[in-house]
């Protein structure tokens, strides 16, 4: 598969993905707070999975914003990722998106379109239809990789390997 960011990108806005403007600001709203609220945390789960968001409000309010605080404060992608699959409603691909608005030079939002598009690229082996914390680890390598390559974010990258997917997939999802 060849592989264009430019040319996913643009294609990215016909798909169902994530708004990445959306996200930004979710971003910005989380850099200046420190944390985020548990509606802020719904808003985010109810765009990126519609069936698990309603898990989300089962979290207590003061636990969503320790742990997105405790993320500001961990190193380590594995970590971080691990923190947030800890809220209800948190799995791996959705708390990358958290990752992906508080820092989109670094992170990506993930799920099985973006393994998919990283296995046609040969970056990773396999189809995968549920992710979790090293899971994770393994595609934002080969994500970062492709962004500094190419002059782009790992989150435009992942916005571009999804668009990829869905231009290329043949047959369904799962």
């Amino acid at each position: 598969m060849e592989f264009d960011v430019e040319r996913e990108l643009a294609r990215y806005a016909d798909t169902q993905g994530v708004l990445p403007e959306r996200l930004d600001a979710l971003g910005e709203r989380y850099r200046e707070q420190g944390h985020l609220t548990r509606e802020q945390l719904y808003d985010l789960a109810y765009e990126t999975s519609t069936r698990s968001a309603y898990h989300v409000r089962e979290n207590p309010a003061e636990r969503c914003v320790e742990v997105t605080e405790n993320v500001l404060a961990v190193d380590g992608d594995f970590s971080k990722i691990h923190l947030l699959s800890g809220l209800r409603g948190f799995k791996a691909p959705t708390a990358s998106a958290v990752l992906a608005a508080l820092a989109p030079e670094r992170h990506a939002v993930v799920d099985t379109r973006v393994w998919a598009s990283l296995d046609r690229l040969e970056y990773l082996d396999g189809r995968k239809e549920s992710f979790d914390a090293a899971d994770y680890v393994e595609m934002i390598g080969p994500i970062r990789e492709l962004a500094d390559e190419r002059g782009y974010t790992a989150a435009e990258v992942g916005y571009a390997l999804f668009a990829a997917d869905v231009a290329n997939r043949d047959g369904t999802l799962h």
